[in-house]
């Protein structure tokens, strides 16, 4: 048997890269089963698998085995109740791009991806796109935003294809990394990538004025390779990101600014909802802790209820 990269998914067909740069169409050996995991993916892009070659001229293959991950990153499913979707496998970062217009990106959205990278304990940073469409009054906006994250640790940049904005700076957070590019559809990651590269010719499409939402252009995930050792996960546009597998109890975890704060509330197992004594209210109240942070946590935490 070989081994070799998943670098596309296509849900009953999966690209396999070899050790030597051979591209195989691989189909599973029967169902795959992942203990303790219910997916509706059992592998995912940048999965290392082990395959047998089936047919040498057609260059086809059946995976045998996905060897063990370093990590992923999940999201629930929005097809099939109870279940999650993997976007992707051993990867280095995540990033996410945000638009503040034309698409508008929420900064709820923001932070359940952040929370879910954070659940997996993947480094994230944020690209802030589309720098040309905002104003003198949303550029001071995005400073506002930008300055609540890199304050609890998440670097943001902020980008324009069209004016060639931080494009150099894009391409060095990339370099001798496997990243997950994620964002709604709209945002620009295609553009960005065909930027920095271009033999890549990714699809991209405008947005719909009617809806301020952006078309779909990337069906399935797929992993290109952009340099030596850099490689990119460019994920469908994601319209909703529904938590999974996170605990009411642990979620406080998964925001920084309140792990900080773990053992300092009058009790143990407090929630940060309404006990007395809580540090992560007091927190808020004196804005050490961001208020849209905490209305997002308190959103996931009814996410958590609802489940239960």
């Amino acid at each position: 048997m070989q081994e070799g990269l998943v670098i596309r998914s296509t849900g009953s067909w999966y690209e396999v890269m070899s050790e030597d740069k051979q591209i195989y169409q691989c189909r599973l050996r029967g169902k795959f089963k992942i203990k303790g995991l219910k997916v509706t993916n059992p592998i995912a892009v940048g999965d290392r698998v082990k395959y047998q070659v089936e047919d040498v001229a057609a260059n086809t293959g059946i995976i045998q085995e996905i060897l063990p991950r370093e990590n992923y990153i999940i999201r629930k499913s929005v097809q099939k109740a109870a279940y999650g979707h993997m976007l992707a496998a051993n990867i280095d970062q995540a990033i996410l791009l945000v638009t503040l217009a034309f698409p508008r990106t929420s900064l709820g959205f923001i932070d359940r991806f952040l929370v879910t990278a954070e659940s997996f304990r993947i480094p994230s940073r944020i690209v802030f796109n589309k720098a040309d469409l905002l104003d003198e009054e949303a550029l001071e906006i995005q400073q506002e935003i930008a300055t609540i994250y890199e304050n609890i640790g998440y670097p943001c940049l902020l980008t324009s294809v069209v004016n060639k904005q931080g494009i150099e700076a894009f391409q060095n957070i990339l370099t001798n990394k496997k990243s997950l590019l994620a964002g709604h559809s709209g945002v620009g990651k295609s553009s960005l990538v065909n930027l920095i590269a271009p033999g890549l010719q990714l699809r991209t499409s405008e947005v719909s004025t009617f809806a301020n939402k952006g078309v779909h252009t990337t069906t399935f995930a797929e992993m290109f390779e952009i340099a030596e050792n850099t490689y990119i996960i460019d994920t469908p546009g994601i319209k909703e990101l529904g938590l999974i597998d996170i605990e009411k109890e642990e979620l406080s975890h998964f925001f920084p600014e309140m792990r900080k704060m773990l053992g300092q509330c009058k009790f143990y197992n407090c929630t940060h909802v309404h006990e007395p004594g809580c540090a992560v209210i007091e927190a808020v109240v004196n804005e050490q802790i961001a208020q849209s942070r905490y209305e997002s946590y308190l959103s996931m935490l009814d996410d958590t209820d609802n489940r239960r």
